[in-house]
This record gives C-alpha cells, sequence and structure tokens, in this order.
C-alpha cells in the first residue's frame, strides 16, 4: 500500500518536488530550534540575573497576627464537672430484710450521673480573678482552669449572676498572671473590627475576627438584655471567652450563637460586668435596686390610643401594691421618661437604670400622666433574690465536714420550692471535703444529721461538732428531686 502511494506521489509532484518540501521542513525545524532554544537561554539569563518572587519573600502579617499573640495569654479553657440525676436505678434488698421493709427483692432508687463540659474565661486580676458566663459554670461540682502554657488549676466560683449570664471564679496560681485589659464598650461603634477569642477544649486558642455588627440587642435572655451582636464565630466551647477590639481591650463575653444564623453572635458587653464584678466577689452575689412597676414599650398604635405625644419612655402597665413605686404616687398608664436624671428612651432602659441605684436612695423621676409631665421621687428598694446565695466561699466550713449553713426561712423555702421551712440550706461546700465527695451542694436542704431532726443553723452545727470525733456523718437530705440519705466520711 505504501509503495503504491509513493508512485502515485512521484507520478503527480515529482521526486525532485518531494525531496524540496522535505529539505524546506528539515531547515525550518532547525531554525525554530534555534530561535526557541535562544529564548530559553535568555529566560535563563534573565532568572539568574534578577530570581523571580518564590517562596522566600517575606509575608506580610495580618494585623490580627499581633493582636492575637497579644490577648490569648490572657484566655483560659473552663472544664466543668456536674452531677446530674439520671432517672433510677436497681438496690438489691438482701433476703433477711425484704420483710422487714415490706419490699421486693429490689428498689428503685435515684441514680447520678458524672457530666463534663468546658467553656472559656479571662482572667482579669493578677491574682487569679477570671470572668466568665454563668451558664458555663452554673451547678458545678468542679472546675479546672487550664492556662494557655497548659498549667492546670483547681478553681472556685466566687459569685455568679443568672440574670445577666455573668460569673466570676478564683484560681490560686501566684501573683503575676497575664491579666487582660479591660474596655469601655460604651466606646464600640457597628462596623469596628473585633477579635474573639477562645479555649474551647483546653488544647489550643480558637481566634476568629469580624465587625460588630449591632448595639443594644434583645434576644430574650434576661430582663437585662443589652447584647453586642457579631460576625466573628463563637465556636462551641468559647463562651465565656472574651470579645477583644484593636487595641486588645476586652469589650465583651461572648456568649450566645444563632444556631440557624451563619455568623450570628452575641456578646455582654464588658461595661455591664464592671458594674458587678466588685459584687461578685465581695458578696458572692449583686444586689439590684428595685421600683415594683411593671413596664412596657410604646409603639405608634399605642401612642396614639393614649394620646401621647411621642413613643417615647416606659409605659407603667402595673404597680406593684405596697412598692415604692405605689408609694411614690406613680399610677398604671404614667410614661416614665427620666430617672434619676438619665432619659428612659423605651422600656428596654428603665430596669438597668433602676437595677443600678443605690438602695435606699431617693431617685428623682419624671413621667407624663394625661400629657403633662410630672416630677415625684422614690426611695429605691432592695430587689429580693430569686434564688439562694451562689458563693459563700469567704464563709468558713463547719468542722471537718466542709459544709457552709444558713437558716432555712419561708422565703428561701419558697425559692427551693419546699412546702415548709423545716430545715438547714447548705449555702456552701467546701472543694475537697468530705461533703464534696458526696456530691452535697448549695442549695440542698439537710433535715437530719444522724437520725436527728434539725431545726436551725445553730442546731446543726452543734449536733454536727458532737460528731467531729467520729468517722463517718449520715445526713437526710432534701433536694428538688426528692429526699435521700448522705453518708460523709471523715
Amino acid at each position: 500500500m505504501f509503495e503504491r502511494i509513493r508512485n502515485s506521489l512521484n507520478k503527480r509532484f515529482g521526486i525532485k518536488t518531494i525531496m524540496g518540501v522535505a529539505l524546506a521542513c528539515a531547515l525550518a525545524g532547525l531554525c525554530a530550534s534555534g530561535m526557541f532554544g535562544g529564548i530559553g537561554r535568555a529566560a535563563a539569563e534573565t532568572d539568574a540575573a534578577h530570581p523571580r518572587v518564590g517562596s522566600e519573600q517575606p509575608v506580610i502579617s495580618s494585623p490580627f497576627t499581633a493582636l492575637a499573640e497579644k490577648c490569648t495569654p490572657s484566655v483560659v479553657n473552663v472544664k466543668v464537672t456536674k452531677v446530674e440525676k439520671t432517672g433510677f436505678g436497681e438496690m438489691q434488698i438482701p433476703a433477711p430484710f425484704r420483710d422487714f421493709f415490706n419490699q421486693p427483692g429490689s428498689q428503685q432508687l435515684p441514680q447520678d450521673r458524672t457530666v463534663q463540659g468546658a467553656g472559656s474565661g479571662v482572667i482579669i486580676s493578677k491574682d487569679g480573678y477570671i470572668l466568665t458566663n454563668n451558664h458555663v459554670v452554673e451547678g458545678a461540682k468542679e472546675l479546672t482552669v487550664t492556662m494557655a502554657d497548659k498549667g492546670e488549676f483547681k478553681a472556685q466560683v466566687v459569685g455568679r449572676d443568672p440574670k445577666t449570664d455573668i460569673a466570676i471564679i478564683k484560681i490560686d496560681a501566684g501573683e503575676n498572671l497575664p491579666a487582660a485589659n479591660i474596655g469601655d464598650s460604651d466606646q464600640i461603634k457597628v462596623g469596628d473590627w473585633v477579635l474573639a477569642i477562645g479555649n474551647p477544649f483546653g488544647l489550643s486558642h480558637t481566634v476568629t475576627s469580624g465587625i460588630v455588627s449591632a448595639k443594644g440587642r434583645v434576644i430574650g435572655a434576661g430582663p437585662y438584655d443589652d447584647f453586642i451582636q457579631t460576625d466573628a464565630s463563637i465556636n462551641p466551647g468559647n463562651s465565656g471567652g472574651p470579645l477583644f477590639n484593636m487595641k486588645g481591650e476586652v469589650i465583651g463575653i461572648n456568649t450566645a450563637i444563632i444556631p440557624e444564623g451563619q455568623g450570628i453572635g452575641f456578646a455582654i458587653p464588658v461595661n455591664t460586668a464592671k458594674s458587678l464584678i466588685p459584687q461578685l466577689e465581695a458578696n458572692g452575689e449583686v444586689t439590684r435596686g428595685y421600683l415594683g412597676v411593671n413596664i412596657q414599650s410604646i409603639d405608634p398604635d399605642l401612642a396614639k390610643a393614649m394620646k401621647l405625644e411621642q413613643s417615647k419612655g416606659a409605659l407603667v402597665a402595673e404597680v406593684v401594691p405596697g412598692g415604692p413605686a405605689d408609694k411614690a404616687g406613680i399610677k398604671t398608664g404614667d410614661v416614665i421618661v427620666s430617672f434619676d436624671g438619665k432619659s428612659v428612651h423605651d422600656s428596654h432602659d428603665l430596669p438597668a437604670m433602676v437595677a443600678a441605684a443605690a438602695i435606699g436612695r431617693q431617685v428623682p423621676i419624671t413621667l407624663v400622666r394625661n400629657g403633662k409631665e410630672i416630677k415625684i421621687d422614690t426611695v429605691v428598694a432592695k430587689l429580693e433574690s430569686s434564688g439562694t446565695k451562689v458563693a459563700e466561699s469567704r464563709l468558713p466550713a463547719q468542722g471537718k465536714w466542709g459544709l457552709q449553713l444558713q437558716d432555712l426561712n419561708p422565703e428561701i423555702a419558697r425559692q427551693l420550692g419546699l412546702d415548709d421551712d423545716h430545715g438547714v440550706v447548705v449555702a456552701g461546700v467546701q472543694p475537697g471535703s468530705p461533703a464534696y465527695r458526696a456530691s452535697i451542694q448549695p442549695g440542698d436542704v439537710i433535715m437530719e444529721v444522724n437520725r436527728q431532726r434539725v431545726k436551725s443553723a445553730s442546731d446543726l452545727k452543734e449536733k454536727i461538732a458532737k460528731a467531729n470525733d467520729s468517722d463517718a456523718l449520715l445526713l437526710l437530705v432534701k433536694d428538688a428531686h426528692g429526699s435521700r440519705y448522705v453518708v460523709l466520711k471523715g
């Protein structure tokens, strides 16, 4: 076949023509080779004289790099161990005692389960005070703080405030810890850059950046909602960690995220915590002012119906009989527009103002009634706590058992959901003590000691003192799940 094609080409073009074409192609190839080879050599020479930019080129650091290095040492991991009731388990009753107890061979008894969680915190003083979220440490039986250098320390809850989700814990780790600088959250503006840092697992820090998306957000967390919204990602376990501004100052405590929304996180303004920290450190709880009114916001329709000139202020929907507002003459339908010289723009402003007012102080109030502005004075009362005191770490433990006690009065009994005020409430438990190991926790009510009923804290102290030489102490303890006997081993 190839022979026929060659003969055909020879007949058609001639042997000389074919040879000429072949020679021209060979010369063209040599020229191309020389030309491109020259180009290749020239490029190599150029590279030698002027090296191309490669991996050796210095990388320009982000402004967040130095900020993260500066701030992360003050951020800690908070490991929490809790004990929860998980239902019932069987206790086998020996055969000789079944008739005595009038029980079958087994009995269902409540079981406890140890649960572990983790959050973050920020060191606010060189001697070991740490700011975090209340929901991180609430109900904790044991706290372990892991530092940025992987050092671990046991921690105690000094005080917590469920209403604002703020808590203070304390570690004993020397007097020169890397405390963070506290900023002014009132100075931040929407659009400002922020850095969220956490230490969720005690292994390494997480750092995310974003901007302030909004201020004064109300998310239904409580009466003092005033959150900073940010699109800086708040990772799981970052609750209680700090939100920094570009100066490296703490301006918020990362608290919540919206799982359904990407890039929507909330932080408690640090100025909210500033006013609470001294009370939490000194007393373990926050004392707030009380006015005795139920209020609501004013929308345009409501303003029109009530013939108000503007939708400004807090509308009084109810006055608590006998409360400070009632005594001062405040009535339903009044609109409070000023409290203690500060303007009340809407109902969201007033609770925080009243809470911050000094107890027993006379405070001027401006209100609008039937279109007329009225000025009155009222004496701020104390807002009763919704629960027992959270932390009593500075109270001495009772004997070797590690219990801190408080009389159970009708008010505390009501708060604990008890039918009567019989017993003594546990105000605190010393870590590592027999009471601690037996899972006694603040809020538990001791009904009996060694099968003897107790009437008061002083009565219980006397009975405990008599048993201090014993190896064990039998308590009948009552909590929200019911009563149980507990043995404390000395």
